[in-house]
């Protein structure tokens, strides 16, 4: 099993990369998250935003797993699915996604509560989707959640709306204003309707027996390393593992098994919300990189924040989760640029040098390399050979300091515009 994960926090290119190969696998395999999560791929001009659905649907022949590290919500997993069919009318998700029996619900009252808590001044505010995620994992850690398998149980409709009325009550107390219970609870029963149309079974044995027969599984990670529950930026992170080893536990396949981990971060940082950030540009450069870089989000279409690269950060993500291949995107947006940045320490007020770092000290000073910016038309590149001396020098200066090579670099947004740098 190989994994791709992100290596910053969130919005590196990872469904782009998974589309782009996954034709070399048979089944692709989502461990964790919610439909908080957006990657976007582009297809003949065309965009579509992916939330719940790996992004090797559009592959014939590939199978694709949700799996029990996620939690779906089936109203906005009803919605992606006929939006998907209207974007491509031969997909058909029904033959080929498989949904792990173990994967808990997000219920409609889980939105509401993040809602409630993030415009709250009783709660730490950190700038969430307000999808209910951390509301279905924090019940799911309660052991007061319901999961897939249970739809079956002849009391799953009587146990469900014993928690909505429940987490109405404590709502309402709270004065928050609230939609019609009946409307949200009869939403809900039908998309969960809709959802049993899936093949729905423990895809850790589906998975297992898979790469005992010969098959190869490419293990889809969502947001990324620096938004990992207990690795990142906290509080400012992601309610679930984002790392490698979050592969393992989120389908239940031994590390053992895992063959290439595929890290993919962008030639400079972008962060949503809340947190740390100590490369943040605030002048017209992070202005410039945000609209070449189309830089909103894909679920929320926030702008996001925009900084030079940060090899602390990078360093520590490509260590915890044991990166072989680094997936380098958006270079081209770099390009018009006469010098680019990149942050190779901190300078701690006490005089201390921090080379990684998974803490992002916010009282350390962000130390810059400055280097030859690069201009090319990146779009026409069919070659490595086409690449500018000074994005050359860039990608041997990371190799160098990462300890591993960079074996993609990503030339546009459209699906096929990508260099393989590495293996040719």
């Amino acid at each position: 099993m190989d994994i791709v994960l992100g290596l910053q926090w969130g919005d590196e290119g990872k469904g782009k990369f998974i589309d782009l190969i996954s034709e070399n696998y048979d089944i692709t395999a989502r461990f964790n998250g919610g439909s908080n999560a957006g990657h976007s791929i582009e297809i003949n001009g065309r965009r579509i935003t992916l939330k719940m659905i790996p992004s090797g649907i559009f592959m014939k022949g590939v199978q694709n797993v949700i799996g029990t590290g996620t939690v779906l919500d089936p109203v906005s997993f009803k919605k992606e699915i006929l939006n998907l069919q209207t974007f491509d009318e031969t997909v058909q998700p029904e033959n080929n996604i498989i949904i792990s029996l173990k994967a808990h619900f997000v219920l409609p009252t889980h939105k509401l509560l993040d809602v409630f808590m993030e415009e709250s001044f009783d709660y730490t505010t950190i700038g969430t989707t307000k999808n209910g995620i951390a509301q279905a994992y924090s019940n799911k850690i309660l052991r007061q959640n319901v999961r897939i398998g249970d739809m079956f149980a002849s009391d799953f409709k009587s146990r469900v709306q014993h928690i909505l009325e429940r987490d109405y009550k404590m709502l309402a107390e709270g004065n928050m204003e609230l939609p019609s219970l009946d409307e949200i609870s009869i939403e809900f029963f039908e998309a969960v309707d809709f959802l049993k149309r899936f093949k729905c079974t423990e895809t850790e044995i589906y998975l297992n027996s898979a790469l005992a027969e010969g098959k190869t599984i490419l293990a889809e990670g969502s947001q990324a390393a620096m938004l990992d529950i207990d690795h990142g930026t906290y509080p400012y992170v992601t309610s679930s593992s984002t790392t490698a080893s979050g592969a393992s536990s989120g389908l239940g396949v031994s590390p053992k098994k895992i063959g290439e981990i595929f890290g993919i971060a962008k030639a400079y940082c972008t962060r949503v919300g809340n947190g740390v950030f100590p490369t943040e540009l605030f002048d017209e450069i992070g202005e410039e990189i945000r609209t070449k870089g189309n830089e909103f989000g894909s679920n929320t279409g926030r702008p996001r924040r925009t900084g030079w690269l940060d090899l602390p950060a990078l360093k520590y993500a490509v260590m915890i989760n044991g990166v072989t291949q680094l997936v380098l995107t958006k270079a081209d947006v770099l390009s018009g640029l006469k010098s680019v940045a990149v942050c190779t320490h901190y300078e701690l007020e006490n005089g201390e040098i921090v080379n990684v770092s998974g803490l992002l000290p916010e009282n350390g000073k962000p130390i810059l390399k400055w280097m030859n910016g690069w201009n090319a038309d990146f779009s026409s590149m069919k070659s490595p050979s086409e690449l500018p001396k000074e994005v050359i020098d860039f990608l041997s200066f990371l190799e160098a300091e990462l300890g591993i090579p960079v074996a993609y670099l990503s030339t546009g947004p459209g699906r096929n515009e990508m260099l393989k740098l590495i293996g040719k």
